[in-house]
């Protein structure tokens, strides 16, 4: 019973590790998209999610591979969940930037 609520654990810090990984690279998208200098945004929103994921990857897992890949799995169904959720809100260009507007 121990070893299952260990790996709940790491299921729910993944998920969690997950949403705030993608859920920046969302938040970074709507901000760089419009910036003055996007790539400071991309490169540094890359920079700080990966290291944040990597340590977090990293507590959770301590010294078992079980807890590691039950992480990373929960990792995984974050992503889907944050793609179902942001997929109703689509991403709204300005009419500068829109390339369908030019035809």
């Amino acid at each position: 019973m121990n070893d299952f609520i260990n790996l709940a654990g790491a299921f729910a810090v993944g998920i969690v590790i997950g949403a705030l990984f993608f859920g920046g690279l969302w938040w970074t998208t709507l901000k760089g998209v419009v910036s003055d200098n996007p790539a400071l945004w991309f490169f540094g929103s890359l920079l700080l999610r990966t290291v944040g994921m990597l340590v977090g990857l990293h507590l959770v897992a301590g010294d078992d591979w079980h807890r590691a890949i039950v992480c990373l799995l929960g990792f995984i169904v974050a992503r889907f969940a944050v793609l179902r959720f942001f997929h109703v809100r689509q991403l709204r260009l300005p009419p500068s930037l829109d390339a369908s507007e030019e035809q």
